[in-house]
């Protein structure tokens, strides 16, 4: 379900989930965006990989992030 995806959301704590390959989840998706509902990633891996990351609900992380391409309609 992730190559072409305009975007990966966490929504589970599953351990699967814990360690990716996140330069493969960047080449995967058509934006490399993660919306991140359980906080499991580092912004600044994120960051180093080029992928934005939106962390959900984590307390001291930007509030203003903006996806930086248009997600497809």
């Amino acid at each position: 379900a992730l190559p072409g995806a305009d975007a990966l959301l966490i929504a589970t704590e599953w351990k699967n989930f814990r360690a990716p390959s996140f330069e493969m989840i960047k080449q995967a998706l058509a934006t490399p965006v993660i919306f991140d509902g359980r906080n499991l990633y580092d912004p600044r891996v994120l960051a180093r990989h080029g992928i934005d990351y939106i962390s959900i609900g984590r307390k001291g992380g930007k509030r203003d992030r903006r996806v930086t391409k248009e997600l497809a309609a």
